[in-house]
């Protein structure tokens, strides 16, 4: 990148109106993952009138409410606005010292990034007046993996990759280093920030865990039908014993996380 471009992509950065907007897409994402929980719970309890509990049935929430199509435009708006960002700190950060942290920093962030902007993707698409299934395009895409050669491997890969990731985020929450992403305040305020984020971290991290090891399973059957994401994932608990207590645990701290979110939206350090 030449010094100009590198220049104005660090402009771009730190102008106020695109950390404005990122800032934003964290008060999106608060919303989506509250959403998650509440269907989460509905699932767990029989009420859930067949929605699903992934960013899909979220979206869908968003788009059946009043307001819904102005909220969708704006969470597309934040979700791009966020995942630029992250795109633009993966390389133009140099908080992060050594090559090992360095490269950890910009995966990190490069993978954060396609997660939000595949967010905003989505919520266009609800918002033109579109419909997606996060589930069947989830499992259409194991299927063709696994018709392929070789492909049974790399679903394993995927399901390994997501209960790595799963884990780290439970070991995230645990050790509250999710406060190295934010300023965490003093008083009463800081502890609700902490507890939210320690349940936050935990139950997204099981969630993750359960779609790694759908993933495996569906990989070692041949059933791409095993491979529907987190909606799947979360289906899965009804079939366990006390997996309904489990369902409306991991919803009250997808909820969590979602009000966590709010906090940091303005606690982030951008």
């Amino acid at each position: 990148m030449s010094p100009s471009a590198k220049q104005a992509a660090r402009t771009a950065k730190n102008s106020r109106v695109v950390r404005g907007l990122a800032r934003a897409g964290f008060v999106a994402s608060g919303l989506l993952h509250i959403l998650i929980g509440l269907i989460a719970i509905a699932l767990a309890t029989g009420t859930s009138g067949g929605k699903e509990a992934d960013q899909s049935g979220a979206f869908a929430e968003l788009a059946a409410a009043p307001g819904g199509q102005f909220l969708l435009w704006a969470a597309a708006l934040c979700f791009t606005a966020l995942g630029l960002w992250l795109l633009l700190s993966a390389f133009l950060d140099r908080s992060w010292e050594g090559a090992r942290s360095r490269a950890a920093h910009i995966v990190e962030n490069i993978v954060k990034a396609i997660v939000y902007l595949v967010l905003a993707y989505t919520a266009y698409v609800f918002a033109i007046g579109g419909a997606a299934s996060s589930a069947q395009s989830t499992s259409q895409f194991g299927a063709k993996l696994l018709s392929t050669p070789g492909g049974v491997f790399l679903v394993v890969a995927i399901g390994l990759v997501l209960l790595g990731v799963g884990g780290f985020m439970v070991f995230k929450g645990i050790t509250r280093r999710f406060e190295r992403d934010i300023r965490v305040p003093s008083g009463v305020r800081g502890t609700a920030v902490r507890v939210l984020g320690v349940v936050g971290y935990v139950a997204r991290g099981v969630a993750l865990g359960a779609v790694g090891v759908l993933f495996v399973v569906g990989a070692s059957t041949n059933d791409p039908g095993k491979t529907t994401g987190l909606d799947g994932a979360l289906k899965a608990f009804l079939s366990v014993p006390f997996g309904v207590f489990v369902l409306i645990a991991i919803g009250i701290g997808w909820i969590a996380y979602g009000i966590y979110a709010f906090f940091r939206a303005r606690l982030a350090q951008l």
